[in-house]
């Protein structure tokens, strides 16, 4: 496995101690964490279930309750318990769970893994009181017990696990937000697949699928980048095509809301503040779109920074996810595409112009790289832009202020070449 070294030994520690373990693993979808429980806990695992998706209604006329509770028992099933009947509600379902458990009882650890914990929780379900019930009143007991609990939709695991104010308040017992990979994560795994790339085409990969181990896994062998990205997004049935809209589907109940904000701040280079994302969408400056970004922000779609020179009252809002900012540019509603776009437009000026649009993104998800390098690590900062533009549009800006604690500022030139570059003073 890639990476995840730290994360392997957490988990590791907390199956190897002597009292029950409540484990809560979150993170963009995509990002790896089925994987790396998978992986770490192989041959371990004595319950395992994955909640079933919101986006594959399927053909069935069963409410989604029915469904999931229905898949729930079928899991029991094929890990074998005894067939009875499939549950009505979450409390007989959590109490069958107890049963199964007790049943294969023999004095060694037992780990129950529940995927896309979200997705259980429909509408009117009683799900939460029930697994509350579940870990409250049996399982927390049991020192051999270890329930890890995994979820895509970051602000459903925050709000209603992670800083549950109800019957789980202060239940957790670890909580791992699994970010993606960094640039070194990217080289070690596409080398680790046998891919060959030049440095400049590794960092413009991370700049067109970030480092969502799930997305690298599609390249190919013997590929150039450009091969790969047609392949990817504008060959016929490719594979990352509709995953913008899958992805918003698959994490929020309100998707579309979601997208029209995201559709908004990547319309402007630098975001926007709140105001200008409500008059772009439409969407009321109050509750609703606090809530929208609050949620996006959790999700890492989107960042929150306060441009030097100005009030921490206006704050602004750009895309951070460089999956999202790649698609929104080139595959978004563009149905004039053909499937060798990007091998036939790599030196087109759009795309050129991309390129340092996005490596300015790359720079700042790696500040904690960046600030090691300049040796500057252990001093807090807060990261932004600057520019000042005249009414002849000329200007000046600024593409990465570094503003330190120890009054200090580092200005950054961000530029992305094949060669070098001298900053001169125009």
């Amino acid at each position: 496995m890639v990476g995840r070294k730290q994360e392997s030994i957490e988990l590791n520690r907390l199956y190897n101690s002597n009292k029950s373990q409540f484990v809560a693993v979150y993170g963009r979808r995509r990002v790896g964490k089925t994987y790396l429980i998978n992986e770490v806990f192989e041959g371990r695992i004595t319950f395992r279930h994955a909640g079933l998706s919101p986006i594959e209604g399927g053909d069935s006329s069963d409410s989604p309750l029915k469904k999931q509770l229905k898949h729930f028992y079928n899991s029991l099933i094929v890990q074998g318990m005894s067939r009875s009947r499939c549950p009505d509600n979450w409390m007989d379902a959590f109490l069958m769970l107890e049963l199964f458990l007790q049943e294969k009882e023999n004095g060694e650890r037992q780990l129950i893994f529940i995927d896309e914990l979200p997705w259980l929780d429909t509408p009117k379900s009683g799900f939460m009181t029930a697994f509350e019930g579940f870990w409250n009143t049996w399982a927390c007991s049991r020192k051999n017990l270890m329930l890890v609990v995994c979820g895509s939709a970051t602000s459903w695991m925050t709000d209603r696990l992670i800083n549950n104010h109800g019957g789980l308040y202060n239940r957790l017992t670890y909580e791992m937000k699994l970010e993606p990979f960094s640039l070194g994560e990217c080289k070690q795994y596409l080398l680790s697949e046998n891919i060959v790339m030049s440095a400049y085409d590794m960092v413009q990969s991370y700049m067109i699928v970030g480092g969502i181990p799930y997305y690298m896994s599609y390249f190919k062998q013997g590929f150039s980048l450009a091969q790969n990205v047609d392949a990817l997004f504008f060959k016929k049935n490719a594979p990352l095509q509709d995953e913008f809209r899958r992805l918003f589907a698959a994490v929020f109940n309100n998707p579309e809301t979601m997208m029209s904000i995201m559709k908004a701040i990547g319309s402007k280079h630098y975001g926007c503040t709140r105001t200008q994302i409500a008059e772009i969408t439409g969407i009321s400056i109050g509750g609703t779109l606090t809530k929208a970004l609050e949620a996006l922000l959790a999700s890492d779609f989107i960042t929150k920074y306060i441009p030097f020179g100005y009030s921490k009252k206006e704050p602004h809002y750009k895309l951070a996810d460089p999956f999202c900012i790649f698609y929104l540019k080139f595959v978004e509603n563009n149905n004039k595409l053909t499937s060798d776009f990007w091998i036939a437009n790599t030196m087109s000026q759009s795309i050129v112009s991309w390129r340092g649009i996005a490596f300015e993104n790359v720079c700042f998800n790696h500040i904690d790289q960046i600030k090691n390098a300049l040796g500057i690590s252990g001093v807090s900062s807060e990261q932004s832009v600057w520019s000042k533009r005249k009414d002849d549009e000329s200007g000046a800006q600024i593409d990465m202020i570094i503003d330190r604690k120890d009054n200090v500022i580092n200005m950054c030139e961000i530029k992305f070449y094949s060669e070098e570059i001298a900053v001169d003073k125009a």
